[in-house]
């Protein structure tokens, strides 16, 4: 049918398809092998999914096509990529699911992984994770470099992909399940002064692209856009797609920490905490 068109790549990736697949895939397997009171509710495997469905939606299918040719939707793409996608996918903890797997894979395999760890622990180091979120927003939208980066399929992926795996990384630090009160995790008070600090360089760069006089990103005029938009509209749309989402979401964000610290000083206290039915929080 010519109307799901819309739904197939328009730059073939068989290893994103792959990899997307596999993650799906690897989750729904260990989900139902869980025992049933271990499970996540409902909202969190709904959250889960969401959140790759959406990730995937920006990188293969049409979505993408457009995402080349107009600069306001590859904001929205990365929009996607590097705060909405991560945001839910982190909310939704699917850490415990995935650890089926890991109780399945070899001591060989797993010994081999260790050198991860410490990259891992390095990039969630509370001065490093904020600097690299932001630090990517504004390295891959410097005008010469973005100019290259649309201009290049090798750099086009690596942009997508680094974009997602950051936002992956930092949306996890912030909504990490354990309890600071263990020692062993972020303060909250920590993660939310880090959230109002990242949301800060994005609505000044949000802003320098909305103000700006002349065209800042010409390579959508050297490809040519996808619809008849004036060049100023695109522009505008785009900065104010870098400018007030972003710094919302750091807000919904501390918003939940919030609900988070206050229901641990609940139980601290030797209350119930006062839930209103399931949340991905």
């Amino acid at each position: 049918m010519p109307e799901l068109g819309v739904l197939l790549p328009y730059d073939y990736s068989p290893l994103t398809i792959l990899a997307f697949v596999l993650v799906l895939a690897a989750y729904g397997y260990a989900l139902l092998r869980m025992p049933e009171h271990h499970r996540p509710g409902a909202v969190r495997i709904v959250a889960f999914v969401v959140g790759v469905l959406l990730c995937y939606g920006v990188m293969q299918t049409r979505f993408d096509y457009y995402s080349q040719y107009m600069f306001f939707v590859h904001r929205g793409q990365h929009l996607i990529l590097h705060h909405i996608g991560p945001f839910l996918i982190a909310l939704s903890n699917p850490l415990p699911v995935f650890r089926f797997w890991q109780q399945r894979l070899s001591p060989v395999l797993v010994s081999a992984l260790k050198p991860l760890g410490l990259i891992y622990r390095l990039l969630q180091h509370p001065l490093i994770a904020p600097i690299l979120f932001v630090g990517l927003i504004y390295f891959w939208l410097w005008p010469a470099v973005h100019f290259d980066a649309m201009l290049s399929r090798d750099l086009y992926w690596l942009m997508n992909w680094s974009m997602l795996l950051d936002g992956l990384l930092f949306w996890w630090l912030m909504f990490d399940p354990r309890s600071p009160a263990s020692g062993t995790a972020l303060g909250y008070g920590k993660r939310m002064l880090i959230l109002a600090l990242v949301a800060l360089p994005q609505m000044i760069l949000g802003a320098w692209i909305v103000f700006s006089r002349g065209m800042v990103y010409d390579v959508y005029e050297v490809c040519g856009r996808a619809w008849p938009m004036a060049p100023e509209t695109d522009q505008l749309l785009g900065g104010l797609l870098t400018w007030i989402p972003p710094a919302m979401m750091s807000v919904l964000a501390i918003l939940i920490l919030l609900r988070r610290a206050m229901h641990e000083d609940e139980r601290a206290a030797g209350r119930p905490p006062n839930l209103k039915g399931e949340t991905v929080s």
